[in-house]
């Protein structure tokens, strides 16, 4: 087991990964967190619950991760005043966690130093909290002001430039503060949750079919990775294995995910430094690739194909011949285009050396997923926690250490090349018989569940609980860019505006994921 402490009992979630679960005290929160960081461990996800209608109060759930496992801690806190030790001063990337938890549940993390509003941006009545089972959603319309109290850095010749949340360009809005002097950033403060839309609200009226379409929709370039954990989360409170083939399939899905989309970003970072040829070049190859999603699984971006208990499509010999030419096609295309990159004098000198992380900072700060392994943070679920068929596949990690804008282009490189092979590896171990997955149309009453699988820009979690008759009560979906923002405001410090938006393509985060 992960985690070892006297007042701590565990039991284990699931079979598809090592997973356990445990009820502790507020009073125990801190040491535990400490146990774990210390030990080479982080901060996975935080969120909270309302359990009053079951006698419970609230609860705050804190999911830690080491090399031996997962756990999920569920921290009861009184109705009356639900408070808690706060773990940002262990665990940095859980500010902003703490902040929505209490824009959206109203628990408190004491002795915080920062408890600035994170998601509500006036929206509602700030006394009112959306996921509180008693939440009124007419009579908390507001029209109260939204100040932001930004830090502020002072010295002569420093000055703001304010961008956003609106942009030049059809993408996602966030708030991007920085203080510079020159042209040099002293300072970058991001504001976001422009895009919160409920969802986390909108899963408690859901029945689970459609709470596995709300989930592939959570950050749309990640549905693959999102549908899996939601599926992961249900099989594992129904006691549920899908079938062989279902399983390859999903797989086969998730690598096809990660592959579109290190495509598409290999294009905008040439784009972002004036190389035109490549932003064209990759996006000829993405829209390939998608297209060919849709001629053999029916979905350009493969939405709605995988469901609790299996999935909702298959691969004939035809497919798997449209696939098995692709890769060919991409392994050669994409060898003589890295070679471009790699010997373009203009684009290496705009590379390397931007935005770097190091390494210490990126494993003090939990920087995971694509953008950590290009920090050296040997960090991937398909190898540590392989899932099914994952076990069988032998993920070979990229990992690289100078942390810059090179590095994660090499990263991309690397794990572009790996999902190639392991399409085909995919296609040659998919079971040929036909599996007809009984679907999951209920789960068990009182419930939870967690699953968890590496996305293309890190691990996606979702957790699903369950009420008395097993309806969904609590859902909440978790994007690796909590953990990676923050680490944006690092990397540009010391760069020149101008390289930002180089910066900012390079980890390409999720503002929909986050803001939920």
């Amino acid at each position: 087991m992960p985690i070892k402490h006297p007042n701590l009992r565990l039991t284990r979630l699931t079979d598809a990964i090592p997973a356990w679960t445990g009820d502790i005290a507020p009073d125990d929160l801190h040491e535990i967190c400490r146990q774990v960081h210390d030990g080479g461990g982080r901060l996975v996800a935080l969120w909270g619950s309302d359990a009053r209608q079951r006698g419970r109060g609230f609860v705050l759930h804190v999911v830690l991760i080491n090399e031996t496992g997962m756990v999920c801690l569920n921290v009861t806190l009184s109705a009356e005043q639900p408070v808690y030790p706060d773990i940002s001063q262990i665990f940095p990337a859980a500010n902003r966690m703490q902040r929505a938890t209490y824009d959206l549940l109203g628990i408190y993390a004491q002795e915080g130093h920062d408890h600035r509003k994170w998601l509500r941006h006036g929206a509602w009545h700030s006394g009112s909290f959306p996921l509180r089972k008693d939440f009124d959603a007419a009579a908390s319309r507001t029209e109260e002001s939204d100040d932001y109290g930004f830090v502020r850095v002072e010295g002569q010749g420093v000055h703001e430039i304010p961008v956003g949340p609106v942009h030049a360009g059809i993408i996602e809005p966030g708030h991007f503060r920085f203080s510079i002097i020159g042209e040099r950033v002293l300072r970058l403060e991001e504001r976001l949750g422009y895009v919160h839309k409920g969802i986390e609200k909108r899963f408690e009226s859901m029945s689970l079919q459609q709470g596995a379409k709300l989930a592939g929709r959570v950050s749309g370039d990640s549905t693959v990775a999102y549908a899996w954990a939601y599926a992961m989360a249900a099989e594992s409170i129904a006691g549920v294995t899908p079938p062989p083939r279902a399983l390859w399939l999903r797989a086969l899905l998730l690598e096809r995910e990660r592959v579109a989309n290190h495509l598409g970003d290999l294009g905008y970072l040439g784009n972002d430094v004036a190389l035109s040829f490549g932003l064209s070049q990759f996006w000829i190859l993405k829209e390939q690739v998608l297209r060919n999603n849709a001629a053999v699984f029916g979905h350009r971006y493969l939405m709605d194909k995988i469901v609790p208990g299996g999935v909702t499509v298959n691969i004939d010999l035809d497919g798997k011949n449209i696939i098995e030419r692709e890769c060919d096609m991409l392994e050669q295309q994409v060898r003589l285009l890295r070679g471009i990159y790699e010997e373009h004098a203009g684009m290496q000198d705009r590379f390397i050396g931007t935005g770097r992380v190091e390494p210490k900072l990126a494993a003090q700060l939990g920087l995971c997923g694509l953008a950590g392994r290009a920090s050296a943070q040997a960090w991937d679920a398909r190898v540590q926690f392989a899932c099914a068929p994952y076990d069988k596949l032998n993920v070979q990690m990229a990992t690289y250490r100078n942390g810059d804008v090179a590095a994660r282009v090499i990263v991309r490189f690397g794990e572009l090349f790996e999902s190639l092979r392991l399409q085909s590896e995919i296609l040659a171990k998919l079971v040929s018989e036909e599996d007809k997955p009984s679907l999951l149309e209920k789960l068990p009453g009182n419930g939870f569940g967690i699953g968890m699988v590496e996305g293309w820009r890190g691990e996606v979690l979702v957790a699903i609980h369950t009420d008395a008759e097993g309806n969904l009560t609590r859902v909440h979906p978790h994007d690796p860019s909590w953990q990676n923002w923050p680490l944006l405001e690092h990397a540009v410090i010391d760069n020149i505006v101008p390289d930002f938006p180089l910066i900012n393509k390079s980890f390409n985060l999720s503002y929909s994921g986050q803001d939920l």
